[in-house]
């Protein structure tokens, strides 16, 4: 004879259902599946996230980053794929983009063949995304996580403070996923890591402590038959006091030479603060893109550096006083400025942009 239910185990059930229903089994379903379903991109038939696909809300999020991809393709990402094969062939080392955030989108369209990235930020890593009831209902934050860098070029630092932490979708590796998925990237892996103050990376096993400088690894391709590509975001104060203990710059060294890109980079690189960071770029890198935001032409010598000016020079926007630098505005006055048709920075509109391209003297010698 069966027993009559009571409330409590009703309640149980009722739980085991919606947490069912909600529910996909993780091991079942790829890293770039979920990358392309949080991008509104339609994941591979067979993966279980293919039947998510059919749900409205899902499907609202597709549309409005379909609309909002056409829009930032047209205006801006084209022109700089362009303007990179035209004044950056073949950048196949390391990219060193420091005060990125998660901003993988644009480093990808100025070093699309680069072999590893690595960005930073004070933005939190955040979790490998798993797809459940919670985090399909965060899709429209997500959204709104990633609504300036797509229509200005760049997070806005104080919103991106609560964004980045409000939601199921929290920290900078859903936006990452996002950026690589509409990149035309297969991800092969997503793993949360660490650096010990020596710069010893190592993998963050689920529910372990977190201990030292905590960052997301990211592996893929960008086609069939192309060689990987590594992204790494780390979280941490790269200002002197920062790096000292960090052990992110004694990482940095193990990727050897590279290239340097600064975007809305709050003007940091211009304060003695930001030294140590700075140079190390300096010394590192071959060609360096960057807006005024990025290192002071002061700190270029004339004897090892090349600098070509593209776009206009107007100063800083009014948020950052005491910025000015008049020697790049003798270069724009001067020099033979070439034209720019795409916008990005602080002064986003394409005929108020700057950027700047360093390029190192004797490139093959120090190669």
């Amino acid at each position: 004879m069966l027993k009559k239910p009571t409330l409590k185990s009703a309640a149980l059930l009722c739980l085991l259902l919606i947490s069912t229903s909600g529910a996909i089994a993780s091991d079942r379903v790829s890293v770039n599946d979920t990358a392309r379903y949080l991008a509104g991109m339609t994941p591979a038939e067979t993966s279980p996230l293919a039947k998510l696909t059919k749900e409205p809300a899902w499907q609202q999020h597709a549309r409005s980053l379909d609309n909002s991809w056409k829009e930032l393709e047209t205006r801006r990402l084209s022109k700089i794929q362009a303007w990179s094969a035209e004044n950056l062939k073949d950048r196949r080392g390391t990219l060193y983009y420091m005060f990125s955030g998660p901003d993988f989108l644009y480093a990808n369209a100025f070093y699309p063949q680069a072999s590893t990235y690595l960005l930073s930020g004070l933005e939190p890593v955040g979790r490998v995304p798993q797809i459940d009831e919670r985090t399909r209902h965060s899709l429209n934050k997500l959204r709104s996580s990633m609504s300036s860098s797509i229509s200005l070029s760049f997070f806005i630092t104080k919103n991106m403070k609560n964004q980045l932490r409000e939601t199921e979708l929290s920290g900078t590796l859903p936006i990452l996923l996002v950026y690589a998925a509409r990149s035309g990237k297969t991800i092969k892996e997503v793993s949360l890591v660490s650096l010990d103050s020596e710069g010893k990376i190592s993998i963050v096993e689920a529910g372990a402590p977190q201990k030292g400088v905590q960052g997301a690894k990211i592996v893929f391709t960008s086609g069939e038959g192309s060689p990987q590509q590594t992204l790494y975001y780390f979280s941490t104060d790269v200002s002197n006091p920062g790096v000292k203990n960090s052990g992110f710059l004694k990482f940095a060294e193990t990727l050897g030479a590279g290239d340097g890109m600064f975007k809305s980079a709050s003007y940091l690189p211009h304060s003695g603060s930001f030294s140590d960071v700075r140079d190390f770029v300096l010394r590192k890198t071959q060609h360096i893109v960057q807006d005024d935001s990025g290192i002071p032409v002061a700190y270029f010598k004339s004897d090892q550096w090349l600098l070509v000016p593209f776009g206009r020079y107007l100063g800083p926007i009014a948020i950052f006083p005491g910025r000015n630098q008049p020697k790049l505005a003798e270069i724009y006055k001067k020099g033979s400025t070439k034209p720019l048709d795409f916008g990005m920075g602080y002064r986003w509109r394409p005929n108020e942009s700057n950027v700047l391209l360093a390029v190192r003297k004797n490139v093959s010698a120090q190669q």
